[in-house]
């Protein structure tokens, strides 16, 4: 018991990190994608959706070369005297922020980009500067980008495990999250905990999806009404 709390802990402090960084991050970076006409947009996009396609062991074989002593990532954090960040929270904690990256900026900038600009004219007429535009009129108008980019992160960064793995390694309370403890029960032939800790991973996915299909449904027929 005491193995799989500590990482439920892990887990949520993970995905909750990542969640966080990655709104940060993405908002930013999902606005640029959905208003600019940048020639860059196409490769930056594919770049953004890249951990979609890729197997998550690629991604987590070369960050862990980069993370390492001869890799540019290692050598810089060696120089400032963070030491290695392979097989530690802090490297798993960036190699999330990238596997989980389209989940978070690929929902923004669809809201973004179904956004009626005119409504951000009227608002720049009225002397709002552009932040106060972002703040009090895309904000809300986006809710539910916003909320569908935090639970897709969140449950994305939940399921993890190659990366995790590749990157983590298996260090109980320090990397060890709830899909790397299943592989480590079932390794170890513990098939009843592994039980345990797959049915809640089941249900947990189970209740995201719902929850998602249920607010889909709820803000169609709000959308419907006020039409």
């Amino acid at each position: 018991m005491t193995a799989i709390l500590a990482a439920l802990w892990v887990t949520l402090k993970l995905a909750t990190l990542t969640t966080v960084i990655l709104l940060l991050l993405g908002t930013p970076l999902a606005w640029w994608l959905a208003r600019t006409r940048s020639r860059f947009k196409a490769p930056l996009s594919a770049i953004v959706a890249l951990p979609m396609v890729l197997p998550p062991t690629v991604l987590g074989f070369y960050l862990l070369v980069m993370l390492g002593p001869e890799g540019p990532l290692g050598q810089l954090t060696h120089a400032i005297g963070w030491g290695s960040l392979a097989f530690t929270f802090w490297g798993l904690l960036l190699a999330s922020v990238l596997y989980s990256l389209p989940f978070v900026v690929q929902p923004l900038q669809a809201g973004f980009a179904s956004l009626d600009t005119s409504i951000l004219d009227v608002a720049a007429t009225l002397r709002a500067s552009p932040f106060d535009r972002f703040k009090t009129v895309v904000i809300p108008l986006c809710r539910p980008a916003f909320i569908t980019a935090t639970v897709m992160g969140f449950a994305h960064t939940v399921g993890e495990f190659g990366v995790i793995l590749m990157v983590g390694g298996n260090i109980e309370g320090e990397t060890r999250v709830l899909s790397v403890l299943l592989y480590d029960r079932v390794e170890a032939m513990a098939y009843e905990q592994a039980h345990w800790l797959a049915g809640g991973l089941l249900i947990f996915s189970f209740v995201v999806l719902c929850l998602m299909q249920w607010y889909g449904q709820r803000l169609s027929h709000l959308q419907g009404e006020a039409r």
